[in-house]
């Protein structure tokens, strides 16, 4: 063949080769088309699927919901699926006299059990966070239990009220009628009952003759109170013999209080050395402390080499070191802890006590007793004075929960705006005695007037049910957002954030704790933003006073509420934190399917968590501010209140004014056509129960 007869034959083959290449682009385009379209159709059937999984409780392992009951641990990873909505959980309401007044019970005990007992609880990863004494009461006040082989302990379904330590003897573990495991040894069993009055999820039997060890829920919880209450009283009573301090508030020493810092010497150690420099002051609470002094030379330098001439002897409720409060650092004598027993002091650092005073020439003029506003008289609004529950037509239901559900109503020929009617079961309130916790809500609702609240408008009876008539917020809760999306972005979590500050801002100036803080309980206007609904964990507390029931939504407890320290506006500090941790990442920091491990995750603190890229450092800094273990030192503890966190570095640049002003553009805006548009709420089954008749009376306000 001829170079010249080539060339028409490889002219053929490349027009071949042409054609090949543009099938096979043309092919690759098809299967693009058909890999974006399956994908649209995945990402359409996984948010289904989310939502479903978020509105019906998620599917658990038997043996989880059997810890989850039963107080057992849970190593479940955390799950990339979207959370299932939080529940709120509570104690019975009680104050601090009544904690204090009761009288725990003592019951003998051989050392040997003592000890089986003391291993067994310190095994156990939440009441291993008992402080030595309240361990040391806990094991004097459990009295023993015995039961037969086949007996029943504990019956799924039943509400429990007590912790059990199996002591002797082997226990089967009974769900759904199917036997699950077997339990022997010394082990705490349902101490998630000793919390709250909690449903139990399985079923416990002897499977031979045991023998237990238990405490109940009153006497658990007044172990753990009373030591905090007493110690707290006891430290502001130290302070207020101290001078330096007589002219500050109850509000203030109450803080300064929180701030003391247990320390512990041994004999001839010394607490501070004359010449040195310091800026703690110190109170003895146990023990004794010498005072000793080196003389000066004739230039006023002290003289080391002459012994220390003994002054005094310091004993319990004496103070000392307080020049270091007003910057004067140089100590100008010993303070050693005496034989034989050492001394016990209580400290307070300079950044403390000037974090939450200020200078100290000017308490006078900064410092008068903290006031909250008066509680002002409940007044209906006169446009719906004389309405009547007849008055008002059921559209849909909004939301369900513990007590009751949500409906979107209107009134009678009025088609232009709605309402939404809470609807709670006084049958159950009175059930679960959380009386004070439902006229908390009326009337802390009935006081605030914030634009970052939802509104109250009247509030109704009947024989069976109390209503709430509210403001309705057709955008739907935050959550369901959350939900939807994932996470949110940097800038449209800092727009719901300060719209919870606002919230908190107006609460916190009123003496309110909210206590129930989550997505779940923002809901949207139909501007996009954000307002605080469901107060029925709120309280007002006086200056100076902390609470202490049990309360709120387990991923977002602050660890003084699940020890029972007592808690006060520190607590909303820490839920705040936990906020935006959510809406960074779609899903809190402590996140368990069992409550007892989201409780023990909680008290290993914030620095155990790990932050996700995606978590901005300034965010991350935040967070961990607001989420310190000691309530004391959280971000809006100090003078400045919750306002604190406008100042942070996270939200440098924020239009504050525009939000207050409700000029700034919300990231969300939502789609509501009409007053009674329940697009944005998910679809809730239908209430078949009918409660029975509750007449006792509590409810005369309604």
């Amino acid at each position: 063949m001829s170079k010249f007869s080539f060339f028409p034959f490889a002219k053929n083959m490349e027009v071949e080769l042409k054609k090949v290449v543009e099938e096979q682009k043309a092919e690759i385009s098809r299967l693009k088309e058909e890999l974006a379209a399956s994908q649209v159709r995945i990402a359409d059937l996984t948010s289904a699927v989310d939502k479903y999984q978020s509105v019906f409780s998620r599917q658990t392992n038997k043996l989880d919901l059997v810890s989850d009951g039963l107080g057992g641990n849970s190593n479940k990873q955390k799950t990339l699926q979207p959370r299932k909505r939080g529940i709120g959980i509570s104690a019975e309401p009680e104050d601090a006299e009544q904690i204090v007044m009761h009288e725990l019970k003592r019951h003998a005990k051989p050392d040997d059990v003592r000890k089986l007992l003391k291993q067994a609880i310190l095994e156990n990863d939440f009441l291993n966070n008992l402080a030595q004494d309240q361990l040391t009461s806990l094991i004097d006040c459990m009295y023993p239990i015995a039961h037969k082989a086949g007996e029943t302990l504990i019956r799924e379904g039943e509400f429990g009220n007590m912790v059990y330590v199996l002591f002797d003897g082997t226990l089967e573990i009974w769900k759904d009628g199917q036997k699950l495991r077997e339990i022997k040894g010394c082990t705490v069993l349902g101490e998630l009952a000793v919390l709250y009055n909690c449903e139990r999820t399985a079923t416990v039997k002897a499977a031979t003759a045991c023998q237990f060890w238990a405490i109940d829920r009153r006497s658990f919880q007044t172990i753990l109170r009373k030591r905090n209450i007493q110690r707290h009283r006891s430290r502001v009573a130290f302070l207020k013999s101290v001078p330096t301090f007589t002219k500050l508030p109850e509000s203030v020493l109450s803080q300064l209080a929180d701030q003391l810092t247990e320390i512990k010497y041994q004999p001839n150690e010394f607490v501070i050395r004359q010449g040195a420099r310091g800026d703690n002051f110190y109170v003895v609470c146990g023990g004794q402390v010498n005072v000793t002094i080196h003389p000066t030379d004739e230039k006023g330098q002290i003289d080391f080499t002459q012994e220390a001439k003994f002054v005094r002897t310091m004993g319990r409720g004496e103070w000392f070191g307080e020049k270091a409060l007003k910057r004067e650092q140089t100590r100008t004598a010993n303070i050693i802890a005496s034989e034989p027993d050492g001394a016990t002091c209580l400290a307070l650092d300079y950044e403390s006590y000037h974090q939450l005073i200020g200078d100290l020439g000017i308490l006078s003029k900064q410092y008068s007793d903290v006031k909250y506003p008066e509680r002002e008289e409940v007044r209906v609004d006169q446009e719906f004075a004389a309405l009547q529950l007849d008055d008002l037509v059921s559209i849909g239901t909004l939301g369900v929960g513990g007590f009751g559900r949500v409906i979107l109503v209107k009134i009678k020929k009025d088609d232009t705006r709605s309402f939404a009617l809470k609807r709670m079961k006084k049958h159950h309130i009175v059930q679960t005695r959380q009386q004070e916790h439902v006229l908390n809500e009326r009337n802390i609702l009935f006081e605030t007037k914030s634009d970052f609240i939802i509104k109250l408008w009247k509030t109704f009876k009947d024989d069976k049910y109390v209503y709430m008539l509210l403001e309705a917020c057709l955008g739907g809760e935050l959550w369901t957002v959350l939900r939807d999306q994932y996470f949110f972005s940097e800038s449209t979590t800092q727009f719901y954030v300060a719209c919870v500050v606002e919230a908190l801002d107006y609460l916190h100036k009123r003496g309110i704790i909210f206590r129930d803080l989550k997505p779940e309980n923002l809901l949207l206007d139909a501007a996009g933003y954000c307002k605080l609904t469901d107060f029925g964990f709120s309280k007002k507390l006086p200056p100076a006073t902390k609470t202490w029931t049990f309360c709120g939504t387990p991923e977002y407890m602050a660890p003084e509420i699940i020890l029972n320290k007592g808690h006060d506006q520190a607590a909303d500090f820490w839920s705040l934190g936990i906020l935006i941790y959510e809406l960074l990442t779609g899903l809190p920091p402590f996140d368990s399917p069992d409550a007892m491990r989201t409780y023990s995750l909680i008290l290993k603190g914030i620095e155990a968590v790990g932050f996700p890229p995606k978590v901005p450092r300034n965010a991350q800094n935040l967070i961990r501010k607001l989420c310190r273990d000691n309530p004391s030192e959280r971000l809006g503890y100090s003078k400045g209140g919750i306002r604190e966190t406008e100042l942070h570095v996270w939200f440098e640049g924020f239009d504050w004014v525009g939000l207050q002003k409700r000029s700034l553009k919300a990231p969300h805006a939502r789609v509501i056509q009409s007053s009674s548009d329940l697009r944005n709420f998910d679809k809730c089954p239908d209430d078949k129960d009918v409660p029975p008749d509750e007449l006792s009376g509590w409810d005369a306000s309604f």
